[in-house]
């Protein structure tokens, strides 16, 4: 599936050969070294964090609810903490961009230990864009809400579910990848220099700004 998403953007770029697909476990560290190795000496213009996704878990026992938190927290925090840092010395001075990619549910609950996870991505990019902000770094975080086109849900989603979630916002209906797509564009884009330590909710009005 890599391979042939990374075929098709250069295809459609015109330039096959400056897109590449590397896979790594981001919650193993050792796995990272595969990913600094294919950047190379590369200046980085931007780590777009998109890993993760909810994880059931049995919460039958203690030992089940400990291991279904791990789980969640490792896919959603982990990985995007691994990722930036190990490439965090690569990133472009002046002009780098992170982008974290939270939920809805970080904001309004819902997810149990997904919801815990996506929020505590917020607290951090808050940190990191203290840290990184004197060097011309941003950072920021994009919530989506209900995105229809994905395998978020699995065979999960019901027709009830679906127009429940619609409803809820104030544009009255789901939304794309692509309206994902151009909210994570224009925070990578030079346009964006002076937009940092933002939570920008792609959600159709399911929940207002604060």
């Amino acid at each position: 599936m890599l391979l042939a998403a990374a075929g098709r953007i250069g295809a459609e770029c015109g330039r096959p050969e400056a897109v590449s697909a590397v896979t790594a476990d981001l919650t193993d560290p050792a796995q990272l070294a595969g990913v600094v190795e294919a950047v190379g000496e590369r200046a980085v213009d931007a780590v777009v964090n998109n890993a993760g996704g909810y994880l059931a878990g049995d919460t039958a026992t203690l030992a089940g609810t400990a291991a279904w938190w791990r789980a969640n927290l490792d896919a959603n925090v982990l990985t995007a903490v691994l990722l930036t840092e190990a490439l965090r010395p690569a990133l472009r001075r002046p002009g780098g961009r992170v982008v974290l990619i939270s939920s809805i549910a970080a904001q309004r609950g819902g997810g149990g230990p997904y919801s815990a996870a996506k929020a505590a991505l917020h607290g951090w990019a808050y940190d990191l864009a203290g840290q990184l902000g004197q060097e011309q770094i941003t950072v920021n975080v994009v919530s989506p809400g209900y995105v229809a086109e994905t395998e978020f849900f699995g065979d999960r989603m019901t027709p009830d579910g679906h127009a429940t979630r619609v409803a809820a916002t104030l544009v009255g209906r789901a939304g794309h990848p692509d309206d994902i797509a151009a909210a994570v564009r224009y925070l990578v884009s030079p346009d964006a220099g002076y937009v940092t330590g933002q939570v920008l909710g792609v959600n159709g009005g399911s929940v207002l700004g604060r």
